[in-house]
């Protein structure tokens, strides 16, 4: 007998016992972006490795060492899209519809990078996201985090998750800050491993999303950014923290919090959980006033959050919020005989146009 073929390591696949709470998570996501007037914007799984390299940051682990790229036969190197932000504003910018006007869209698919597989993290995982676009208002940065909420209590999830948020403020006030920062580390360049001292200089502010315990422990005398932000960036993260005081959601501000890609300015926030055992972050965004511009558009406000599906659909497990989701049919039709099989078929066709869910029972050779 031939030997069967495996998946690759770090590709899941989705099984019909599993499928419907994905389609539970799903339905979710469709109505709470349909209930906030969203558009759903399809890309393709293949972009330019340029798109990521000028967008990402090419000082950053998705960049140097999860990304899938290739060379095709044109000799151009692609790369298996490892997130959707990037691809948007591609998209937005080739087909105009992010000059001088406001988009709301969404996009859900699968997304790729090379990661050491774990439970819920795999090499192809499919993420959903919303982007705003054109608003340079705190008002858009609340609005994405209600519907993100929105989100969690459609599912019921309310209560199992809590919002972190920070300001980055905007690329001057961060660049004085990141010289006050690089300062700071050389100090207690002892203290550093390898990866925090690769970063010092080209990166610095990743060194505060160590988790190194013996990093943590100088960090807390660290410079703080909150010191070096001008006046209008405090108003708007002021503002922000008024609009979500009204909306009734609780958070944390985290100094700490500064997300792994290097086009966020001013709001970046992050929704994490204690359900899934230690500590995981389940979505997460934030502001990104130049990424238009950096990639070719007209300067364009634009934020936004982004979520993996995979860690969505085992909190839904582990907290038991799935009774909702077992499929029932309404009709069976045993088919006894060869007659009877024709007859079920056109049957089971006009009890199908009535949305009702039935299954047939086919006399089959081994019964």
């Amino acid at each position: 007998m031939a030997k069967f073929i495996q998946a690759i390591r770090g590709m899941n696949d989705i099984l019909p016992e599993q499928t419907p709470l994905w389609q539970m998570a799903e339905q979710a996501i469709r109505d709470a972006v349909s209930s906030f007037g969203y558009s759903e914007i399809r890309m393709p799984i293949v972009e330019s490795t340029d798109l990521f390299k000028r967008s990402i940051g090419e000082v950053t682990d998705i960049v140097e060492k999860e990304m899938y790229t290739f060379e095709d036969r044109n000799g151009d190197s692609l790369t298996l899209r490892p997130e959707g932000t990037a691809c948007c504003v591609r998209a937005g910018n080739q087909h105009g519809l992010l000059y001088n006007q406001e988009q709301r869209l969404w996009y859900t698919g699968p997304m790729f990078r090379h990661e050491r597989p774990q439970k819920g993290r795999y090499r192809q995982f499919h993420q959903f996201g919303v982007e705003v676009y054109g608003i340079a208002d705190a008002d858009a940065d609340a609005e994405v985090l209600m519907l993100s909420y929105h989100l969690w209590q459609k599912l019921g999830m309310s209560e199992h998750v809590r919002l972190e948020i920070n300001t980055l403020g905007d690329h001057a006030e961060r660049a004085v800050y990141r010289d006050q920062l690089i300062a700071f580390l050389e100090l207690h360049t002892e203290v550093l491993d390898e990866d925090a001292k690769r970063r010092m200089y080209s990166n610095p502010l990743r060194v505060l999303d160590t988790k190194n315990p013996a990093i943590q422990a100088i960090l807390v005398d660290a410079p703080k950014l909150s010191d070096c932000l001008g006046e209008d960036s405090k108003n708007h993260f002021s503002k922000l923290c008024e609009l979500l005081d009204l909306a009734g959601i609780q958070y944390q501000v985290n100094e700490r919090l500064v997300r792994g890609l290097d086009y966020y300015n001013r709001t970046v926030f992050e929704w994490v959980t204690d359900s899934l055992g230690a500590q995981g972050t389940v979505l997460a965004g934030g502001r990104y006033d130049g990424l238009v511009e950096q990639l070719g558009g007209k300067s364009t406000p634009a934020v936004g959050f982004a979520m993996g599906i995979e860690r969505l659909v085992l909190m839904l497990d582990a907290l038991e919020l799935t009774s909702e989701v077992k499929p029932v049919v309404d009709v069976y039709i045993a088919a006894m005989g060869d007659d009877a099989q024709k007859q079920s078929l056109i049957i089971a066709q006009k009890i199908e146009l009535l949305c009702i869910v039935l299954s047939v029972l086919y006399k089959t050779s081994s019964q």
